[in-house]
């Protein structure tokens, strides 16, 4: 009787070690084909998508996932949910030092310049003395909306504010500009209620604006807001990251930008 329970115990371990190994050989060469990249939908889910076929054709199958705000995607990423995230540029990765130390921007793709919308007026000139103008809430994007402001004469930043410069930052406003802080997807929506609004090019581009058409000022082709794919460190040299560098970084995704954008999104490469 011992010899038996022996036996089928043996068998028992046996099936479960094949069972294992059979389960755990597809697994692994799945994690090594598979692909799993988090984007805000315009332009860079629209990008991801146009170069699905070229990463096929090298056997790396892109699984898309979209995020509509700017925080979940490092959160995922920071849980391994995904294997990279392209919708950020450096400056806002740096406000968290957490992501800083654990993520590394590997290339750049585009820049989306940054703009000034109103659906009340159509020309800067015509935006009146305390008029309330929306800017982004996160630092970085908040800091960037008032360097555009600084940059055609509408408001002076302290020297030295920077990138990150907020509203406590500005000396002078001699216009008696009111800011309203919003989160940056809500901005699009706030125009019914705020004199203008100072919107990312991918949120623009969603409500149906052309950035050059329809801004009453937009940034210049000096922006530092490169958009930025961006892995977990360590991840820099994996062959599926380098397979998606090249496949983006392409003449076809250049020609792609050109055509459709209009130039809403700028080529970075």
């Amino acid at each position: 009787m011992k010899k038996i329970l022996v036996s089928l115990l043996f068998v028992c371990v046996l099936v479960f070690s094949v069972n294992h190994s059979i389960d755990a050989g597809p697994r692994a060469e799945r994690s090594d084909s598979i692909l799993k990249v988090g984007a805000t939908p315009v332009p860079h889910s629209v990008l991801l998508a146009l170069i699905r076929d070229d990463l096929a054709a090298q056997g790396i199958t892109l699984e898309l996932v979209e995020f509509t705000d700017f925080v979940t995607p490092n959160m995922a990423l920071q849980a391994g949910d995904i294997d990279a995230n392209y919708f950020q540029h450096v400056p806002y990765l740096e406000t968290n030092p957490e992501w800083a130390a654990q993520f590394v921007p590997v290339f750049g793709v585009h820049v989306e310049p940054f703009g000034l919308y109103s659906s009340r007026f159509n020309n800067i000139s015509e935006l009146p003395d305390n008029a309330i103008i929306a800017i982004p809430n996160d630092p970085t994007n908040g800091g960037r909306a008032l360097l555009l402001l600084q940059a055609n004469g509408l408001i002076t930043l302290r020297e030295g504010a920077g990138l990150r410069a907020t509203s406590r930052d500005i000396a002078s406003n001699p216009r008696n500009f009111r800011f309203r802080e919003l989160e940056a997807p809500q901005l699009p929506r706030s125009l019914q209620d705020v004199d203008a609004a100072t919107i990312n090019g991918n949120f623009a581009m969603q409500a149906g604006f052309n950035p050059v058409r329809d801004s009453l000022i937009i940034e210049g082709a000096e922006s530092p807001y490169v958009n930025v794919v961006v892995v977990r460190r360590g991840m820099e040299n994996d062959p599926r990251i380098t397979a998606l560098k090249n496949v983006l970084l392409s003449q076809k995704v250049r020609d792609f930008i050109n055509a459709t954008y209009d130039g809403g999104v700028v080529p970075a490469f």
